[in-house]
């Protein structure tokens, strides 16, 4: 019988010759590559808004958005350094556009979130149309649709940008593309897509006023509308005790996610509430949009402050505490992973 020294020296000469051959051993890496749960390499981390836009900020003295073509500051999570992603899954940044500049038009495979920090009256067009933008809204650029950015407004114009670019990266599957033009030519009046897909109803489908893709019709989900529809609900509706009063962004094509990667939320707690511990597979972005409070993930307790970005990984056990009324935005894979019947949570 083989002795235990024996056959590990025999092994090694074995994986030594196999290497050129580009032949591994499963048996040596199986507990890696089908864990017993999940093991992200994503840690968890806040990033300080006022902190960040300083940055953000200084680097607008340097470089113009024509420049940059997109004047961002990458959020990398610290556990995938290099890897420009906030999740395995998924890339956030903050963008800036100063008075007067724009953001020229392209477009690409990879699907974009964009949820507004600070500033008024700037807009994102999609294939012509703008969204004029303020604090706390919503707006998506779907994958392959044409979209630039602009600022009338003489105050700095500042977003979260949430993008499936590490996804699309797993699959080789990006493609980009630069409109011939700064900006696209005007399609339609400013929201003129929210007007006819925003009210739970649409165009009937075929007519002439139908101009929307028929997979992905809206685009912009205003503060104005999803706040008072979370006050509405904390007024009427019993409080859950792993997420508090919360509400999904929805498509109105088909009553799902936002996007085919990205799922989209607000939760509001309530001052003095405390949610009971949760953790699930999707890799979850989170913005304070209003109010005070702090997160407890696996044990270790972050403080929230408005504005502040904070990055859960996959599995991590999470605790919420309001100290005032907390509203919370938030980003996660959730929609890839229903898909592909992965997601899971598991609640105390």
């Amino acid at each position: 019988m083989t002795q235990p020294n024996d056959q590990r020296s025999q092994l090694e000469a074995l994986y030594a010759e196999m290497a050129p051959a580009n032949l591994t051993p499963l048996w040596e890496s199986l507990a890696q590559l089908v864990p017993k749960r999940p093991q992200s390499p994503a840690v968890v981390h806040r990033w300080s808004y006022d902190q960040a836009r300083d940055y953000l900020i200084r680097a607008g003295d340097l470089i113009s958005a024509e420049q940059a073509e997109r004047r961002v500051l990458i959020l990398e999570n610290p556990g995938l350094q290099g890897l420009s992603s906030i999740v395995p899954s998924l890339y956030a940044g903050l963008q800036l556009i100063l008075p007067g500049e724009i953001a020229p038009a392209h477009r690409h495979t990879q699907c974009a979130l964009r949820f507004v920090l600070e500033g008024e009256g700037a807009f994102t067009a999609l294939d012509g149309e703008k969204a004029i933008m303020g604090p706390f809204d919503l707006v998506l650029t779907p994958g392959w649709q044409w979209h630039d950015h602009g600022n009338p407004s003489d105050r700095p114009m500042i977003w979260l940008d949430g993008l499936d670019i590490p996804t699309v990266r797993h699959f080789d599957a990006g493609f980009a593309e630069s409109f011939p033009e700064k900006t696209h030519p005007e399609t339609a009046p400013p929201g003129d897509t929210l007007a006819r897909y925003g009210r739970n109803l649409r165009p009937v489908r075929g007519s002439a006023a139908d101009r929307r893709p028929a997979h992905q019709p809206l685009f912009h989900y205003p503060y104005a509308d999803w706040r008072p529809a979370l006050d509405a609900m904390a007024g009427a509706a019993t409080i859950d005790p792993h997420l508090g009063h919360a509400l999904e962004f929805l498509n109105p094509a088909d009553g799902g996610p936002v996007m085919p990667t990205i799922a989209a939320q607000v939760r509001l707690l309530p001052a003095g509430f405390e949610t009971r511990a949760r953790r699930s597979t999707d890799g979850t972005v989170f913005v304070v949009v209003e109010g005070k409070g702090r997160a407890v993930v696996e044990g270790r307790e972050i403080a929230l402050e408005p504005r502040d970005v904070l990055v859960v990984p996959s599995w991590q056990e999470l605790r919420l505490g309001a100290a005032d009324d907390l509203v919370l935005f938030s980003y996660s894979d959730r929609a890839a992973q229903e898909k592909l019947n992965l997601y899971r949570e598991e609640c105390a």
